[in-house]
């Protein structure tokens, strides 16, 4: 069957499953030069229901292969989130002395005569690089009758204790487990059921150390958390973070517990967990979130595909003004989609008097740096044509007496699948000296936006009736002056390389 990459709303350069319904992300491994991405997918529907894993494998994390689903559900239920790594000593035992992969997942099956499910944790192992996948004979390997939320485990090896390590999702906390071999595993702590948001229920955690502003021996380690959609939250699903230690066993947050740091402020990044084993690992780390949100993920109106990915994220530690936060970025891979570009210096946007950038953005990145004038608001418009009375756009703007940073998709394009989806949305981002410096990547349905070097993004997924007919820049109230500015036209990763010059004005 050959499938609509070109669809009017099919991101070009995020990933997407060739058809169907996709979400949360599993299972990242980096192993033999390449990196493995595996996620939550039902390939007869393009809405969620029994859940098996896809499967794509890329080398440069732009470009992706797309491979035969990897598993599939069996006699211990469906197949949910999990993790994979590589066993590298073959302390499971499967790859007879060398090397090879091991996933960790969720399977869940329904208790005969209710409503309610059981979840446990099963293994399966490939020998040829991924291709294919035996499952556990002794499967599962970790079940806990008592809770019905019991999944999505994130599994590593921990080199200072010389033992396996999961971080398993139950309900309202975090349950942690020790491991020789991948099949008998060990209570050994909890954590969470007082620290940060428990807005909804907790899901797809992740544990990993970082260095602290790039410093060796000065590293905290980093939990992520992911949390559920609650009716009564506007925000719907979202992922949170905590800083502190851990010493194989217990994590322990540095922050006070009602302390909430927000991976991301938009409304579109949720489940988001780093690739195992990957190149540099113990410097920064690899992240990719699903780029939807529980509270209309079913609903969106897609063709046949429905689900994207975030872009992949490089995370690191820095000590900020409020405590040490962690810090994303965008890959430098990304720069080979680039159709040359234009740059902008020292221009000065009025009240009423738009600055047209370019005619079409359908896909694009762009770099500004802001001088706060006399505005009392300005940014980026993505115009999306007018219908009857209406005219359509995506605004990406700064408050200057607020101090707020915000998305507005409230004429964004399509929005009548979810009330709650057109709305304006925002985060407190300081000028310092009178600065504001943003990233902007549009694909074809979404907006990722970073601020404050990497220390505050802002994801949203965007329906235009007719693509973005134009970019421009705005001032209300006032004028701000465009330090630099540099924009690129993308090309899709389905088209064949095209390079242009960059024109400077």
């Amino acid at each position: 069957m050959k499938h609509t990459y070109n669809h009017p709303l099919r991101p070009q350069f995020h990933f997407t499953s060739e058809a169907h319904w996709l979400n949360d992300p599993n299972g990242m491994v980096y192993f033999d030069g390449e990196y493995h991405l595996f996620y939550q997918h039902h390939p007869e529907s393009t809405v969620w229901g029994p859940m098996h894993w896809g499967h794509a494998i890329s080398r440069d994390l732009v470009r992706w292969e797309h491979q035969p689903i990897a598993l599939y559900p069996d006699r211990n239920g469906t197949i949910f989130s999990g993790s994979a790594v590589v066993d590298w000593h073959d302390t499971s035992g499967f790859f007879d002395g060398g090397a090879g992969l091991v996933a960790i997942y969720t399977q869940t099956e329904m208790i005969e005569g209710s409503d309610q499910s059981k979840q446990r944790q099963s293994i399966a192992y490939s020998r040829d690089n991924g291709r294919t996948w035996i499952a556990f004979a002794g499967n599962p390997v970790l079940a806990d009758e008592r809770c019905p939320d019991f999944r999505d485990p994130k599994v590593f090896w921990h080199e200072a204790s010389k033992h396996w390590v999961m971080v398993l999702a139950a309900g309202d906390r975090l349950f942690l487990y020790t491991s020789n071999n991948l099949q008998d595993w060990t209570f050994a702590s909890e954590f969470g059921a007082a620290d940060g948001s428990h807005d909804g229920v907790w899901e797809c955690p992740d544990l990993f150390a970082l260095p602290v502003d790039g410093r060796k021996g000065n590293e905290k380690w980093v939990m992520i958390v992911s949390i559920g959609d609650n009716e009564q939250m506007p925000e719907g699903s979202r992922t949170q973070y905590f800083v502190g230690e851990f010493d194989g066993r217990t994590f322990v947050n540095d922050n006070s517990p009602e302390t909430i740091l927000w991976m991301d402020h938009g409304r579109d990044n949720y489940a988001g967990v780093t690739w195992s084993d990957a190149p540099g690992n113990g410097e920064d780390r690899l992240l990719i979130g699903w780029m939807n949100n529980w509270k209309y993920a079913n609903l969106i109106p897609t063709g046949e595909w429905r689900g994207a990915m975030t872009l992949p994220r490089k995370l690191s530690l820095e000590q900020r003004a409020g405590g040490i936060r962690l810090i994303q970025h965008t890959l430098d891979a990304l720069d080979g989609l680039r159709l040359g570009g234009t740059e902008w210096s020292d221009l000065t946007i009025e009240s009423g008097h738009n600055q047209l950038l370019a005619e079409q953005g359908e896909l694009l990145e762009m770099a500004v740096e802001f001088e706060l004038g006399t505005a009392a608001e300005f940014g980026i418009k993505l115009k999306s044509g007018t219908r009857g009375d209406v005219e359509y756009e995506t605004i990406v703007g700064y408050d200057a007496a607020a101090g707020e940073l915000f998305i507005d998709r409230t004429k964004a394009g399509d929005s009548a699948f979810h009330p709650q989806f057109a709305c304006k949305h925002g985060a407190s981002l300081a000028a310092p000296n009178g600065r504001v410096k943003l990233r902007l990547w549009v694909d074809r349905s979404s907006v990722e936006l970073f601020a404050d070097e990497g220390g505050l993004v802002m994801t949203d997924q965007l329906f235009p009736h007719a693509g973005n007919d134009s970019i421009e820049l705005y001032a209300t109230g006032g004028s701000v002056r465009v330090v630099s500015l540099q924009y690129y036209p993308l090309q899709s990763v389905y088209a064949s390389s095209t390079t242009k010059e960059t024109v400077q004005k």
